[in-house]
């Protein structure tokens, strides 16, 4: 065998994915089943992403919140893996507990503690109503997080009852809230923040890295991710325009 025969496959660092979706009783009916349709059919994308990208593997965590939160899998699962498992709605709105159970995953010694190291993850939070229980406590814990403050965060508002303020502050800036008044808006959107916050949070980035963030803050990733999140945020203006089709009455006149 010559010095070259030998191919070392080069181990990819990971970048998990995360939806946090509210699950309360106000979710029920198009809401729940739009979002649940929508994921499911961006799973393709997401494995495609994860297969064709040299630098990471992307991963999926889902976290449903409504009387309390819990998690659907006991770990992140390869997107080449995933099967969605469609959620139900009831209950209230109990963001705070969805803080703190994001919290408790955002850790070396937990969802974040793949050998190969990681890339800043990406968290989707969908809701449509007002929290139910002390979210600022639970927001404010999760905010001292390093995995949290380094992550790319976007939210949706489905329907004006949406407290979009709450919102603003789990994201960290209004511009990272999109607002939605149908089906066929809440799907689209879903797909394109699913496809390309993947895609940009599993990039590998020329000044700093954040594949080797960890539980302590460290200088040098803050810019580098910040600057992830500034790339999403002008994706989403750019989408922007486009999208405004997309909240008109759908086939079905549905508008929430």
């Amino acid at each position: 065998m010559g010095l070259y025969d030998e191919v070392v496959e080069v181990p990819r660092r990971t970048m998990v994915l995360f939806f946090v979706v509210d699950t309360s009783g106000s979710m029920s009916g198009a809401k729940i089943g739009t979002v649940n349709s929508a994921i499911e059919e961006v799973v393709p994308e997401l494995k495609d992403i994860s297969e064709s990208n040299a630098d990471a593997q992307i991963k999926v965590a889902t976290l449903s919140f409504s009387t309390g939160a819990r998690w659907i899998d006991s770990a992140p699962v390869a997107a080449e893996n995933f099967r969605w498992n469609y959620l139900d709605a009831s209950g209230v709105t109990d963001l705070g507990a969805a803080c703190m159970q994001l919290n408790e995953k955002l850790s070396r010694s937990a969802f974040m503690s793949d050998a190969t190291g990681s890339f800043a993850p990406a968290i989707f939070l969908l809701s449509d109503g007002e929290p139910t229980d002390n979210y600022k406590h639970g927001l404010e814990k999760l905010k001292q997080n390093n995995w949290f403050k380094k992550a790319i965060k976007v939210a949706v508002a489905i329907g004006e009852d949406a407290n979009k303020t709450v919102l603003a502050d789990f994201t960290g800036n209004v511009e990272s809230v999109i607002t939605v008044h149908t089906p066929e808006a809440l799907k689209k959107w879903i797909q394109f923040v699913s496809v390309r916050a993947s895609e940009i949070g599993s990039k590998s980035s020329n000044a700093g890295s954040d594949s080797n963030a960890n539980d302590s803050a460290t200088s040098g990733e803050g810019t580098d991710v910040a600057s992830k999140q500034d790339e999403f945020v002008k994706e989403i203006q750019a989408q922007a325009a486009d999208a405004a089709e997309w909240d008109s009455f759908d086939d079905d006149g549905i508008q929430w």
